[in-house]
């Protein structure tokens, strides 16, 4: 019998990745198209109405190479979340979006602070540290990944550039790392055989059947363990009598 993996590509896995960003690219469209000016929706740190920037400021970007620059990674990260963490995608997505967004609009200076890139640092921080506390070899490896591709990304959570949010990359980095020590626990489990129950005999096993209790292979077949049954043949023999004529 065949173990269920959890580590299962489904529809969703890419569908949703794609969705987010073909959300974000209709947002920046309808921007340029009907000259809007969508940037004082973004988390305004310290006023009650920068809160809506929670959820809307991962849509808006400032120009084109800000969006692919946060589009790109978006899409990669996220699907692996989706695709490696399915059982926790949505709470990891929702409870981060809020706790990155909460975070930049406490620690942040006050301006219009947008884009998914908070988004970005969840994901990557999450990927990481989930895997390295998970041990599990797939997981572990996916850490590295995302260490080698995005190890980049650490030094923009400082104030090197002051038209960069380093404070929404910093709590998109704290949301990761909480949400992975949180949800360290849930680990993919390695799918289990059902020789490897606590119920399991060897005898019930048609291939077990074949190791004898020294574990020598024994080509057990039925018809070897038959008796050949001995046949008796009896001959009758009987004299014909001739009749004799004179």
């Amino acid at each position: 019998m065949k173990p269920s993996s959890p580590f299962v590509f489904t529809s969703g896995t890419i569908g949703y990745p794609l969705l987010f960003v073909l959300m974000i690219w209709i947002v920046f469209w309808a921007e340029l198209r009907f000259n809007l000016n969508l940037a004082p929706f973004g988390v305004r740190p310290g006023e009650a109405v920068g809160l809506r920037g929670i959820i809307f400021s991962p849509f808006i970007h400032s120009d084109i190479k800000h969006l692919f620059n946060n589009t790109i990674p978006l899409f990669i990260l996220s699907l692996a979340l989706f695709y490696f963490y399915r059982p926790l995608r949505w709470k990891v997505l929702l409870i981060g979006l809020v706790s990155t967004g909460l975070i930049t609009w406490i620690i942040g200076r006050p301006a219009n602070h947008i884009g998914a890139s908070g988004i970005i640092y969840l994901l990557a921080a999450f990927l990481f540290f989930k895997g390295i506390f998970s041990k599990n070899y797939r997981l572990v490896a996916l850490s590295l990944i995302v260490v080698f591709v995005y190890g980049g990304l650490i030094w923009y959570v400082t104030p090197i550039d002051p038209k960069i949010s380093w404070e929404g990359h910093l709590a998109g980095l704290l949301s990761g790392l909480g949400l992975a020590v949180v949800f360290k626990e849930q680990i993919a489990k390695p799918p289990k055989y059902h020789w490897e129950s606590s119920d399991f005999k060897d005898t019930d096993d048609l291939f077990m059947q074949h190791f004898d209790e020294q574990g020598n292979f024994v080509d057990n077949l039925p018809f070897q363990n038959m008796e050949e049954e001995e046949t008796e043949y009896n001959y009758i023999y009987t004299e014909k009598k001739s009749d004799d004529k004179n």
